[in-house]
């Protein structure tokens, strides 16, 4: 019989399956918006003619697709 109000231990249980998920998604959506920025400046290099490595490129599209995709799939399943 234990003391612990009905919510709380609710809200425990999930924290203890799913630790620093709060702190996860603040860092996806932190990177998420670090690679579009990244993405949107190369852009505007690219239009305003300079040169620009084509790996560098392919690594900011793959940061631009990665970061949302794992923000996606850090979701509430409820």
């Amino acid at each position: 019989m234990s003391k612990i109000d009905p919510e709380l231990k609710k809200k425990l249980l999930k924290e203890t399956q799913t630790p620093f998920k709060g702190l996860r998604r603040i860092l996806w959506i932190a990177f998420s918006g670090s690679a579009f920025l990244g993405l949107l400046i190369m852009l505007s290099q690219i239009a305003s003619g300079s040169d620009l490595q084509l790996n560098n490129l392919f690594i900011q599209l793959v940061a631009c697709l990665l970061f949302p995709t794992l923000l996606f799939l850090d979701r509430n399943k409820d």
